[in-house]
């Protein structure tokens, strides 16, 4: 039985929501989301606070259950405070420069990785072997983190690539000459 799903979601004083014909829509200070909620689940609003229900035990709408709770306190958060990843390159002469919406970095290859940035989501590079992915939508942040280090995975041996903050990546030991 789904605890969470049960737990009514808070809504700040700054954050609009509305339901109307199966889609909801959240809007704050960073910007505005909406989602399509499932058929069988009901959303319900008070004057603060947003419950979600059920129908019935079935498995399938457990689930659904849990999950529509968690993406709509994950819509609060996001147009309240925002998400952000971190990514850290490493490897010799392995850098990243953002120019507008067009982030160029420099993994090693024969040419330049040049990588055009999504609407919604920044991409700021600090240092240059930082990347600072943000926005107000949970999915996309994750996403575009993702697509940048898909670039160059960290591999086993040096590692060298693009890897998320504090990732751990387990060093392998090389070939032995005998």
């Amino acid at each position: 039985m789904s605890r969470l799903g049960k737990k009514p979601v808070d809504v700040p004083s700054d954050v609009k929501i509305s339901v109307n014909k199966g889609i909801i829509s959240v809007e704050g200070p960073k910007g505005k989301l909406e989602y399509s909620i499932p058929g069988p689940i009901k959303v319900e609003l008070s004057e603060n606070q947003v419950k979600v229900s059920r129908p019935s035990d079935l498995k399938s709408h457990m689930s659904l259950h849990g999950l529509v709770r968690t993406i709509i306190s994950n819509m609060i958060k996001g147009v309240k405070e925002g998400y952000k990843k971190e990514l850290e390159i490493r490897g010799v002469g392995y850098k990243a420069q953002v120019q507008g919406s067009k982030l160029t970095m420099a993994l090693g290859f024969s040419h330049p990785v040049e990588y055009q940035i999504p609407e919604g989501v920044t991409v700021e590079a600090p240092k240059p072997t930082m990347l600072v992915v943000q926005g107000f939508d949970k999915v996309k942040v994750g996403e575009v983190a993702a697509e940048l280090r898909d670039f160059h995975k960290p591999e086993p041996y040096k590692g060298k690539g693009i890897r998320y903050l504090n990732e751990y990546v387990r060093h392998k030991a090389g070939k032995t000459v005998a």
